[in-house]
């Protein structure tokens, strides 16, 4: 879905902190080059690189007879020469995928603490995945069949072979074994068989040509709906069973046969709209789930959109619907990171005007800090007043410190954090559903850490110095200017702090500007009795360094 135009009084982003800056600022062009294979793909996620196919065919003659190697952790391309990835620091001969998919490094530590070189096993996938993994449907947990965990192999049978797509099978591999290896799925279990979701249920959130469109694909090889949204053969049962285990996930909640549940499932969702997929997302499962809630009994419906991307579909879907709220914090930039919605204004409409809410950030970087200062200050307010049966986190993992294409700071105790707020919404009623996320070790450790808070464990008190940055500050500013005519649990007292804080970082700034440029003024320029004497002094030194400025030939001063 494209950009829309900014609002009136629209904030500007940051500039400088974009995704090329994330991805490349450490190589610079030598690994720009040598990462153009994806260049079209990363393109599509706010990272330069894409060029013209004449010149990707001229650049591959350059760069072929160099042998590279594709990091097993985030997928990323690296020199010959490297033996850490220069993204996440992984080793070249990493053994995450055969080490119980531990989301710890299992590997021999040097000295100085890094990973040592270990030799790699020649072992295939179909090994690793029976070796390690044998779980397949929606599982219980706990004596008190507390939380339910929806998964199946079948899901690992969609891939783009041959080619390091970041959304693939090793996703689930490592987030299971993870969990596994936690010890996050032992006790008492029972399984209710994971299904297809019917034609009747996706036709309760996609048009019957988006349905067609991928059932179309069974039987190829592999396909393209958009140039980073694959499908082969398996796709389509991938994306079925998908829908279908959060369809019964969030039906046994609602029913009281499972308190929580935890839905591992790809494909995402969250981008696929009524009649579009993209985002490598096929089925919006989120949606499909939410729907299931009202089926079972659910008045009204909160979805928490996590993501890094914004939820361009989900908002679609449920855009004039005020039985369904949907909440995105997601990376922005003034529209420049994709999918380029989920501008602050951009509240519903019709009957489900108020209904959308979007915390957009202006830059990547952000982290804790932000996410749980807008949890306090915006989405737990709002929830409340709206008083939802059911909650459903579209919990994709992109924002996690470490991820390629996030470029963000989330750690696994701040995503902790954010599900036990929730966790006090609709009676605890809570479904999370997998979406993004493409660093394994991250998107395993915060996996664990939220499993960890639907099976009861309490994280601890926020921090007692939480506050936001000030791109933080001035996101839920906007926010509130946006929103406050829809939810009067946003107080005028905390966004009024946000504001005195963005002024005394403005004035702070002036400041240490203006003692960087006029360093050996006289001391006493701070009494305020001569401050004019200061401002005579300061005319002087300024028109002074104008006129030697102009005397210089030099184009940059």
């Amino acid at each position: 879905m494209g950009a829309n135009s900014p609002a009136e009084g629209e904030l500007d982003h940051v500039s400088g902190e974009n995704a090329v800056k994330d991805v490349f600022q450490e190589k610079g062009k030598e690994v720009e080059k040598d990462v153009h294979p994806l260049a079209a793909f990363l393109a599509l996620h706010g990272i330069d690189g894409a060029e013209d196919d004449d010149e990707m065919e001229s650049e591959d003659e350059e760069w072929q007879p160099h042998v590279r190697w594709i990091c097993t952790n985030c997928i990323m391309p690296n020199p010959e020469d490297e033996v850490y990835c220069w993204k996440c620091n992984e080793h070249r001969n990493s053994s995450i995928l055969e080490q119980g998919f531990m989301s710890v490094s299992s590997e021999p530590k040097g000295v100085d603490g890094s990973a040592k070189p270990v030799a790699k096993k020649e072992i295939c996938p179909s090994q690793m995945l029976s070796k390690n993994l044998t779980f397949s449907g929606t599982f219980m947990c706990g004596k008190e069949k507390k939380t339910a965990i929806g998964y199946d192999d079948r899901m690992l049978l969609h891939e783009e072979t041959g080619k390091s797509h970041p959304e693939r099978p090793d996703r689930l591999r490592a987030i299971m074994g993870g969990l596994q290896a936690s010890g996050l799925l032992s006790g008492t279990c029972f399984t209710i068989p994971a299904r297809e979701a019917t034609q009747a249920e996706l036709e309760l959130v996609h048009t019957a040509n988006h349905i067609g469109a991928v059932q179309a694909t069974e039987g190829q090889d592999l396909s393209y709906f958009t140039p980073d949204t694959y499908a082969n053969e398996h796709s389509a049962l991938a994306a079925r069973l998908a829908a279908g285990i959060c369809t019964d996930l969030a039906s046994a909640i609602m029913t009281g046969k499972a308190h929580n549940g935890f839905a591992a499932v790809r494909p995402p969702g969250h981008h696929a709209e009524q009649e579009q997929v993209m985002g490598f997302c096929l089925h919006n499962n989120a949606c499909v789930a939410a729907r299931a809630a009202q089926a079972a009994g659910a008045k009204k419906v909160l979805i928490v959109d996590w993501d890094v991307h914004h939820g361009n579909g989900t908002q679609e879907i449920f855009e004039q619907d005020p039985t369904v709220l949907y909440i995105s914090l997601h990376r922005h930039e003034a529209g420049a990171f994709y999918p380029g919605t989920g501008w602050a204004h951009q509240v519903g409409s019709g009957p489900g005007e108020g209904f959308c809410v979007n915390i957009p950030w202006s830059c990547g970087g952000i982290g804790d800090g932000d996410y749980l200062s807008a949890f306090q200050h915006v989405v737990m307010p709002i929830a409340r007043q709206f008083e939802p049966d059911m909650t459903i986190i579209s919990a994709g993992f992109d924002a996690a410190r470490g991820d390629p294409l996030g470029g963000c700071d989330v750690t696994p105790e701040g995503y902790a954090q954010m599900t036990f707020l929730l966790s006090s919404l609709s009676g605890g009623r809570i479904l999370v559903v997998l979406e993004g996320g493409y660093n394994l070790r991250s998107i395993s450790a915060s996996a664990a850490a939220v499993m960890k808070v639907l099976q009861g464990t309490n994280p601890g008190p926020l921090p007692d110095d939480l506050q936001p940055t000030p791109v933080g500050a001035a996101a839920m500013l906007e926010l509130f200017m946006i929103q406050r005519r829809y939810w009067s649990n946003l107080h005028d007292a905390t966004f009024l702090k946000f504001g005195a804080l963005l002024d005394s970082w403005s004035k702070a700034g002036e400041r240490k500007s203006s003692k960087r440029r006029h360093i050996g003024g006289p001391i006493w320029w701070k009494w305020g009795r001569k401050r004019v004497l200061y401002d005579i002094w300061l005319r002087g030194q300024m028109k002074h360094h104008s006129s030697s400025r102009h005397d210089h030939s030099c184009p940059c001063c």
